[in-house]
């Protein structure tokens, strides 16, 4: 395929679908290229999931002309059959309103991105015509691909790590040998109250640390079948549980609930689309969840309505492992929720506050989801800081620090040691012996590729890379995140969970074994990492400094919005809420040398104190402005 130099792409995803990370780095390539992409709108988006009525065909149509769009792309990464249903009725819409370029129309191209088995289906149901991406692909490949001309494609954007390839090849190597096919379940010491009600993380923790210890493992899981009945999916689901309690491999149960679990809990759902995931609808349905899963801790999304009272019902019945609130996010903003991003603030600070009351710890869903929507590195780090000086405000005792890497996917990883010591270095300064730190690194969420042998190898590689956070420190990681090697081709099912603890366990251990005996290089001296870091310190300080200086109350539900409405968390893609917003997406942000930076016009970075001085700028403007709201 070869596109025009005045090409104009779409980029366009249902709203079911809350993954937008392929889309918006997709955008940003392209962008980088110098094409014009659209990437819709909320309404838009909605069409999208009812595409197959007509009328919304015809709106379709009528935006893709008024936009002057010339290729059209298209992402969802749920139930294939969705996707090739979608994919189907869009094009019989281009067809018969003779909207092809081989029709004599103005679409030259259109291409998909999502699962691998929903690739195939339609690059075969469209003879080839739908270019299709699974999402592993490089950033090189991508716009190869598209046909983009090799002059058109930035240096900087073919420059690469030393370091990432010394992680692959030492990840080819492990899974190559087979060796952690042997790693056994980790025996972890009982105690009194294991696996029972009165069972936590922290017990967990305190009753199995050893000098060289080997983290307690966390997985999503999540089984689905859109041909199968809510009960069927809960039954199934719950002897997923008892496999997964019963080989012991794994810790902590995470489980993937559906949309509608967190939206609409406890409600007749009629013909509303799950979505994916498991279907937990009732409160005793988490109490059996726990007794099937035991030994294990359990925990499970947040709710994205009635959130104090979600809260409260998983500590009830499901002795929740941590809660898990994400902020700004989940909500009207990102498609996740009915509340606006206020309402959802004072919602979680709320829930803050009873978690509290549980001595339960807190995880922030909240950098990534920033990194997510084209937040520049400094903005990873600062929202990591400000979520938990929040949570130490609210009366948290445990704050567990999620640190995923590979995201966006062509990030280095020197820049994601740099990113993760930053936001460890910063978040411990607040503690104190009422405020204790876990870090849980994780792979990105799309990361892998679909090839499933390279996917092992990605994820012994990750494995290595959570390691160097803080390579002298044996005990760290506590927590893992394992994200299933599966994860781009297919639903990680238990043997899969199970394999890929082994290939965390075993590559951490290692790693480990290698740097002792002076075989791998030690992360710790790097130079280049210090330099990263010292300056995404530098600059997240300056940053914090500004907000706490001019925002009266910063760590509250009006200092949370107005540090976001005001522009000190540059965040370019979001899909929804954008005139609200207009200071946070205003900014641009750009891959270089494997980091994320904003930049000006000119495409030169942009200083934190820049950024701070148009945020503060703002500031009456957005005080005055939710002002207004408070006394609507």
């Amino acid at each position: 395929m070869t596109i025009t130099p005045n090409e104009t792409f779409a980029l366009l995803k249902p709203s079911l679908d809350a993954h937008t990370l392929g889309v918006n780095a997709a955008a940003e390539l392209l962008r980088d290229c110098g094409y014009q992409v659209e990437t819709g709108d909320p309404a838009l988006s909605q069409i999208l999931n009812e595409i197959r009525y007509p009328v919304n065909q015809e709106k379709l149509v009528t935006w893709l002309n008024e936009h002057q769009i010339t290729h059209l792309g298209l992402s969802y990464r749920l139930d294939e059959e969705v996707a090739v249903s979608m994919v189907g009725h869009v094009m019989y819409a281009l067809r018969t309103h003779h909207m092809l370029a081989v029709q004599g129309g103005p679409i030259n191209g259109v291409s998909f991105g999502g699962l691998p088995n929903a690739c195939k289906k339609i690059s075969e149901q469209s003879n080839g015509y739908v270019l299709t991406f699974q999402g592993s692909e490089s950033p090189q490949e991508t716009l190869q691909k598209y046909g983009v001309p090799v002059e058109r494609i930035p240096h900087e954007m073919k420059e690469g790590s030393k370091y990432d390839g010394q992680l692959l090849k030492f990840g080819a190597e492990l899974i190559q040998k087979k060796a952690y096919l042997d790693w056994k379940p980790v025996e972890r010491p009982g105690y009194l109250g294991m696996g029972t009600e009165s069972d936590t993380v922290m017990k967990r923790l305190a009753h199995t640390l050893t000098s060289n210890f080997a983290p307690l493992m966390r997985a999503h899981v999540g089984p689905y079948s859109s041909s199968a009945t809510r009960e069927e999916n809960m039954e199934e689901f719950l002897q997923w549980c008892k496999h997964l309690a019963n080989t012991k491999y794994l810790d902590i149960l995470s489980i993937g609930s559906s949309q509608l679990s967190q939206s609409n809990f406890g409600e007749e759902w009629g013909d509303q689309s799950n979505g994916g995931g498991v279907p937990v609808n009732r409160p005793e349905e988490f109490r059996q969840i726990a007794e099937a899963a035991s030994p294990m801790l359990v925990r499970t999304y947040s709710g994205t309505k009635r959130i104090p009272e979600m809260a409260q019902i998983y500590e009830e019945h499901l002795n929740t492992a941590w809660h898990a609130l994400s902020l700004w996010w989940f909500n009207k903003m990102d498609g996740r929720g009915p509340y606006d991003v206020y309402t959802n603030l004072k919602a979680h600070i709320k829930t803050l506050k009873y978690i509290a009351t549980t001595g339960k710890p807190f995880e922030p869903n909240t950098p990534h989801h920033f990194s997510f929507r084209g937040a520049d590195d400094n903005t990873y780090v600062l929202s990591a800081y400000l979520a938990a000086k929040l949570a130490k405000k609210t009366g948290i005792q445990t704050f567990i620090l999620q640190i995923m890497l590979n995201t966006p996917r062509y990030t280095w990883g020197v820049q994601d040691l740099a990113k993760a010591r930053a936001a460890v270095q910063l978040v411990r300064t607040l503690e104190d012996e009422t405020f204790r730190v876990l870090i849980q690194p994780r792979a990105g969420l799309d990361y892998f590729s679909p090839d499933l042998m390279q996917a092992r190898i990605q994820l012994a590689a990750v494995s290595a890379l959570m390691d160097d956070i803080e390579p002298h420190n044996e005990q760290s990681p506590l927590l893992v995140h394992v994200v299933s090697y599966s994860e781009a081709a297919h639903l990680a099912t238990p043997p899969v969970i199970n394999e890929s603890v082994q290939i965390t366990q075993y590559a951490i251990q290692e790693y480990r074994r290698l740097r002792r005996a002076g075989f791998i290089e030690d992360m710790g001296k790097n130079e280049d990492v210090k330099t990263r870091t010292e300056t995404l310190l530098k600059e997240v300080r300056v940053l914090i400094d500004a907000i706490e200086t001019h925002i009266d109350d910063p760590y509250s539900a009006e200092g949370f919005y107005m540090i976001f409405a005001a522009g000190f968390l540059p965040t370019p893609y979001i899909w929804a809420e954008k005139e609200e917003f207009a200071y946070a997406t205003s900014w641009r942000t750009k891959p270089l040398r494997g980091s994320v930076k904003v930049i000006d016009e000119a495409g030169n970075p942009v200083s934190a104190e820049q950024v701070a001085a148009r945020a503060i700028g703002h500031l009456p403007e957005i005080e005055y402005r939710l002002a207004q709201h408070l006394f609507v």
